[in-house]
């Protein structure tokens, strides 16, 4: 178990590693340490195996698949080496988070091999090797190419149903972020094929030993409700899921934002706060 309350299994994204990031890893350790973390896991997103999944704001910089591939070599390094630097004042998990694409499976695995993980987020970002929530107009027209929202929210589950069994991330990372850009998420998630499938993914979270990621990062972007809905989160507690916060920081002024109310709103729904300790799943 993590002997600390304050916890966050998802973030630590920094402008040193992530391009849509703000300042320095240690600068985030650091408030992370400030505001009272004794332990905190930090998960960059690993490099894409191809070019044409680069993100944008990273074409836009100028990096190829070689330069992000570097970079996140140069996350690991310096990620041991704050590990060591701060020993005495928090504990460091050292993490990053998988995209669900052609060809990351194995790439994930490789990372593992080199670079020796406490544990990975597993992740879904795109559809059909498209990104879906990088902003409202691409998931609108990623939609479109669906037929609708419902076979949309359809594939994004069966998607992370696949991942989850193939890579057996410790952390699944925000489970419902399909609902990003949708209104009616609320109705959508009830409906019958869609609620069948959250339930399915669920129980074989369960059935694996994994937890849930209760995603503050909608917080810190002004909306009222984390991922996970609260709907979700009944059915995870009557599973017995345990559910962790991730503030998904950005930068050192979102490190650990809002993981206090989160640890209260979990208790008062009668979620343990014994974390479980981060480990390494994934089969080989």
């Amino acid at each position: 178990m993590i002997n600390s309350e304050l916890i966050s299994l998802h973030g630590g994204h920094s402008g040193q590693f992530c391009c849509h990031a703000q300042d320095s890893l240690e600068d985030l350790i650091k408030a992370y340490i400030s505001k009272g973390f004794k332990a905190v896991g930090i998960s960059e997103h690993m490099p894409p195996p191809e070019h044409r999944i680069i993100y944008p704001d990273e074409l836009e910089q100028g990096f190829s698949v070689k330069d992000l591939g570097d970079r996140f070599s140069r996350y690991f390094f310096e990620l041991e080496r704050l590990k060591k630097k701060y020993k005495s004042d928090i504990r460091i998990f050292k993490g990053f988070e998988t995209e669900t694409v052609t060809g990351s499976p194995a790439l994930v695995r490789s990372l593992i091999r080199e670079f020796n993980p406490d544990y990975i987020v597993g992740s879904i970002h795109h559809l059909n090797d498209r990104c879906f929530d990088y902003s409202r107009q691409d998931y609108e027209a990623i939609a479109a190419d669906f037929k609708g929202l419902d076979t949309m929210y359809t594939a994004y589950f069966d998607a992370q149903y696949k991942m989850i069994l193939d890579l057996h991330p410790f952390v699944v990372g925000h489970f419902d972020i399909i609902r990003i850009y949708d209104p009616d998420f609320e109705a959508r998630l009830d409906k019958p094929e869609i609620a069948e499938r959250i339930q399915r993914n669920l129980s074989v979270i369960k059935e694996l030993g994994l937890v849930l990621d209760y995603n503050l990062r909608p917080l810190a972007k002004g909306k009222k409700m984390p991922y996970l809905t609260p709907a979700i989160l009944e059915r995870a507690k009557a599973l017995g899921i345990p559910v962790i916060p991730g503030d998904d920081a950005h930068s050192k002024e979102q490190a650990g934002m809002f993981v206090d109310k989160a640890v209260q709103s979990l208790k008062d729904m009668g979620f343990s706060t014994n974390w479980p300790t981060p480990r390494c799943m994934t089969p080989a």
